[in-house]
């Protein structure tokens, strides 16, 4: 059986399951060599310094993606025949 749901409201929101990332990640990549800082949570800092340290150790290694990640929920609205599926 398929049903087809016309008009149903939803709601986009963080995600707040358990082990979700409260905040952003952030990294850099080389886009020279695709060497990765790695991710931190909520902190900028650590993925610009390793850039910078990056450019230090290898001259030639100047350009970077900034990576920054953040996790979404869509979640029925009130009034989403969905919304009654959800676990309480």
């Amino acid at each position: 059986m398929t049903a087809i749901i016309r008009a149903a409201e939803w709601t986009l929101g963080s995600e707040t399951a358990e082990g979700a990332p409260k905040e952003p990640l952030y990294e850099s990549e080389c886009t020279t060599c695709g060497e990765q800082s790695g991710a931190t949570e909520g902190e900028r800092l650590p993925a610009e310094v390793w850039a910078l340290k990056h450019t230090g150790a290898n001259p030639a290694h100047r350009t970077y993606r900034a990576i920054i990640t953040s996790f979404w929920r869509v979640v029925p609205s009130e009034g989403n025949p969905y919304r009654e599926l959800e676990a309480p």
